[in-house]
């Protein structure tokens, strides 16, 4: 017999824990189940200042058993499709199970082939990536000793936008205490054709780059990594541009452009994970088709989506996760209660902590506006300007938002 749930749960990551804690709050008698196969539960937020030297890994990682609220049935196996006209989840060695509502968010996974040469060279040698494995970049800084230093991203959507840049500016902070930075050149490639969608943020962080003697490569658009020669090919886009030129060793290839690297940080390109993306439950893109302010699937009424998967027109982020959670656990309560839900609306809230060195942050908050939008209870923290670098924010970084992660939104509690 299949089991049956009356809410079933893909993934047990933020947006998937938050969920099925919210619920439990409630404190009703709703049988709760979470299809997710990892035994860690991640902060992966503190992997940048891993990545820098200044977080420690182990830290970050909490069993996950200890992470499923008490009161939810971990299921753990992997979801391998779907068929959503009959309620019902396939998974990998537990047979099929049943829901009357499901809550899908497995997050998002990495498709080297996007980037011909990166699946190769990651995590080794020269090229790293706090995405992956923020032990080995930290590897890469103190071993490096000059040459060029290049950060880029692909053209996929990425977990947190700024995380490619954060780093680029620890590893200034982390190269000028080194002695390096006289015999190095800092360039960052990135497709777009700003430092950040966020205006006052964008201005704050072209100063951090003047400080710092950044060159700024835009309408890069990262084809393929050559390990071997320590070449990073671009095509160029409509919006190519330039700021703060270093004269640093570049090759030709047909249309492309290749950047020689003495070391590379990079974001690896990031898709739904294949059951998601062959499942009728995707739009065009290929990510999970839901409304982008009640979180409900465009084509079946009793599925939800959220974090990283939900083909959401902003960053994400575990900031906003934090905001879609109650917008997803208040419709599926009214729509067990009343067969209706409600009129909670998420705007497209994302925040991204932008650390400029080592005890100095920026804190980009926007909406679907890319409008900047301030907690207000940062004035708490006498922070009067958070798109203006501040050492109170990076105290926020490193010691309260990891505490307020594992004590408050693990458990269900409002943040």
């Amino acid at each position: 017999m299949s089991k049956h749930y009356q809410i079933l749960i893909i993934g047990g990551g933020t947006a998937g824990i938050m969920v099925a804690a919210q619920l439990l709050n409630k404190k009703r008698h709703f049988a709760i189940g979470i299809i997710e196969p990892a035994d860690t539960h991640y902060y992966q937020p503190a992997w940048t200042l891993v990545g820098a030297g200044t977080y420690d890994y182990d830290k970050t990682a909490r069993p996950m058993g200890d992470i499923i609220p008490k009161g939810a049935d971990w299921i753990k196996d992997f979801a391998t499709g779907f068929k959503p006209e009959k309620n019902l989840v396939s998974t990998k060695s537990s047979g099929d199970i049943t829901y009357d509502y499901l809550v899908v968010a497995p997050g998002l996974t990495y498709d080297y082939s996007l980037v011909p040469g990166l699946g190769e060279a990651i995590d080794k040698g020269v090229v790293c990536s706090n995405y992956t494995d923020p032990i080995h970049t930290w590897k890469v800084l103190k071993n490096f000793k000059g040459g060029t230093a290049l950060f880029t991203q692909p053209t996929t959507p990425i977990k947190c936008g700024g995380a490619p840049q954060k780093i680029m500016y620890l590893a200034e902070h982390y190269f000028r205490k080194s002695g390096v930075k006289s015999k190095t050149n800092i360039v960052f490639a990135t497709n777009g054709g700003v430092i950040f969608g966020v205006k006052p943020v964008a201005e704050t962080l072209m100063n951090v780059i003047d400080r710092k003697d950044i060159n700024l490569r835009f309408g890069h658009q990262l084809k393929k990594i050559d390990a071997d020669k320590q070449i990073a090919w671009y095509a160029l886009g409509d919006n190519q541009s330039e700021y703060n030129h270093k004269d640093i060793e570049v090759s030709k290839e047909g249309d492309l452009v290749g950047i020689h690297y003495d070391m590379l940080h990079t974001a690896p390109p990031s898709v739904a994970p294949k059951f998601i993306q062959d499942s009728p439950l995707v739009n065009d893109a290929k990510w999970l088709d839901v409304d982008h302010h009640t979180m409900q699937h465009n084509k079946f009424a009793n599925i939800f989506g959220l974090g990283d998967v939900a083909a959401l027109p902003t960053a994400k982020t575990g900031a906003a996760i934090r905001k879609q959670v109650p917008v997803v656990v208040d419709n599926i309560t009214l729509l067990i209660d009343h067969n209706k839900i409600g009129t909670k609306s998420y705007n497209g809230y994302s925040s991204c902590p932008l650390v400029t060195d080592y005890g100095k942050m920026v804190l980009a908050e926007f909406d679907y506006q890319s409008n900047f939008t301030p907690d207000p209870q940062l004035k708490k923290m006498l922070i009067s300007d958070s798109s203006k670098e501040h050492w109170r924010l990076w105290i926020l970084k490193k010691y309260m938002l990891p505490y307020l992660y594992w004590n408050k939104m693990m458990k269900g509690k409002d943040v």
